[in-house]
C-alpha cells in the first residue's frame, strides 16, 4: 500500500483519510472490538500521529489486496515494534486496518497515551460524521 505508506510518512491526514473506504474496519491493539467507519478510523490514525515520535515503516509485504507494513516507532520513551495489516477493495481504498504492536510495554505504553487522546478523538469523528451528513443532505 505505497500510497498509504508515503501519506503516514509524510504524516498528511488528509492524504491518509482519502485512502480510506466509508466501512473501513480498524482493529486496534489495544481495544476489545473494532471500529467501524471512515470518520472514526481517520480520528483514530491522527490520534496516532500525535502519540508516535521517530515512526518509520521498515518493511512492506504485499500479497495482492493484502499488505502488511512493519514499522518501528516510540511511545513516550518506550520503544515499540508494530505491524500494519491492510486490506484493499476493488476501488483500491482501505477496507480493514489492523494493527499488532510489541512488546508487551509498548502496547500498555500506546493503550496508556491513545487512552489520553480518546476524547479529542470521538470528537474529531463526530464533527467529521456531522459534517459529512449535512453534505449529503445539503446536495
Amino acid at each position: 500500500m505505497k500510497q498509504f505508506r508515503e501519506a503516514v510518512e509524510a504524516r498528511d491526514t488528509d492524504a491518509m483519510e482519502a485512502l480510506l473506504a466509508p466501512d473501513v474496519v480498524f482493529t486496534s491493539p489495544v481495544a476489545f472490538k473494532p471500529y467501524a467507519g471512515k470518520a472514526v478510523t481517520a480520528a483514530i490514525l491522527r490520534g496516532v500521529l500525535r502519540v508516535f515520535s521517530d515512526f518509520r515503516y521498515e518493511r512492506e509485504i504485499v500479497d495482492g489486496p493484502q499488505s502488511a507494513l512493519i514499522f518501528r516507532t516510540k511511545v513516550g520513551d518506550t520503544d515499540v515494534t508494530g505491524c500494519d495489516f491492510i486490506t484493499v477493495g476493488d476501488d483500491g481504498l482501505i477496507t480493514e486496518f489492523m494493527v499488532m504492536v510489541r512488546p508487551l510495554r509498548g502496547a500498555t505504553a500506546l493503550a496508556e497515551a491513545m487512552g489520553a487522546q480518546f476524547d479529542q478523538i470521538l470528537a474529531e469523528a463526530s464533527a467529521a460524521e456531522s459534517n459529512t451528513e449535512q453534505a449529503v443532505e445539503g446536495q
